[in-house]
């Protein structure tokens, strides 16, 4: 492994240039916007304007580990349903204390707020990339509030 000092270009998907030594048949700010990050954000960005984004989520997902505490806070702030799809997943199963909580119990949050709030939850021993990529697949989509 080679810890470089400046950017660096992926050529033909193989070699490494480092952005000093890079001869390439475009500037530098048509190689940026021939990203894939580059393409994911301007599909996401509601301004117009690539250099001031205003990006807008498609969907969140968060982990048990986490999405107690967002959601806590969400509630504080008045939070009465999730405004765009929410995955809870439980891909943390140890069942150890994590952050003064028990993993079990933080599962038995998730899927109360899931159903309260209108989540999608994401039951434990699932595979999270799979589900996330397809949303149908093995999860419980809950909004008792239609």
């Amino acid at each position: 492994m080679k810890l470089y000092d400046t950017g660096v270009y992926l050529q033909n998907g193989k070699e490494i240039i480092p952005a000093a030594e890079a001869q390439l048949p475009v500037s530098r700010e048509d190689a940026a916007r021939n990203t894939i990050a580059y393409s994911i954000l301007k599909a996401h960005n509601t301004s117009g304007n690539m250099q001031q984004l205003q990006i807008k989520f498609d969907k969140l997902t968060s982990h048990d580990i986490t999405f107690v505490g967002i959601i806590q806070t969400a509630r504080a702030s008045g939070l009465e349903k999730f405004p765009i799809p929410y995955v809870l997943t439980n891909c943390h199963n140890s069942l150890c204390a994590v952050g003064g909580t028990i993993n079990e119990d933080d599962h038995m949050f998730g899927l109360t707020c899931a159903k309260k709030y209108g989540g999608v939850y994401v039951p434990p021993h699932q595979i999270v990339g799979a589900i996330d990529k397809n949303p149908a697949q093995g999860v419980m989509l809950l909004d008792e509030k239609k």
